[in-house]
């Protein structure tokens, strides 16, 4: 009898350890199933976006890091040492960080970040006269992406 118990024992144990590293299945979804109409490398997004401040596409790169897994933060590689800070418009979709060196596919809308003259923005109004100004280029983050859907390739 103890034997069988310490064999069950083992048994979920073993279960158990396995399941915590068990790799994410291609294919799997995160919210909405992106829309791959209008794929689109990751690199090429700032060129296609062009003058327009925001666009609804679906992009595919690598993911560089989960920064909150709870409400879905992450950074995606833009090439040339630039990074997509995207997020999910859905708090409530949680990311495991094993999606860190994922090719994945994200749909939503993709919008350039500006900043006020003299952080104004802050006090909820700008100087008049004055044009916003794009975010430093050196900051390496230019443009936001809010996720409806991802879908891991590969």
């Amino acid at each position: 009898m103890k034997l069988i118990v310490l064999l069950i024992s083992i048994l979920i144990a073993n279960v158990a350890i396995a399941q915590k590293h068990v790799p994410l299945p291609h294919g799997m979804v995160f919210g909405e199933k992106p829309d791959t109409i209008t794929l689109m490398q990751a690199s090429k997004l700032e060129t296609f976006m062009g003058k327009k401040t925001r666009i609804t596409t679906a992009i595919t790169g690598k993911v560089i890091k989960v920064i909150k897994e709870k409400g879905g933060w992450f950074e995606l590689d833009a090439g040339k040492n630039r990074v997509i800070g995207a997020h999910f418009t859905n708090a409530g979709i949680n990311l495991p960080k094993q999606l860190a060196g994922r090719t994945v596919i994200i749909s939503g809308i993709a919008a350039k970040q500006f900043i006020a003259d003299d952080l104004q923005h802050m006090a909820g109004d700008t100087v008049s006269g004055k044009k916003q100004h794009k975010v430093n280029t050196n900051s390496g983050r230019k443009i936001s992406f809010e996720v409806k859907g991802l879908m891991i390739d590969q």
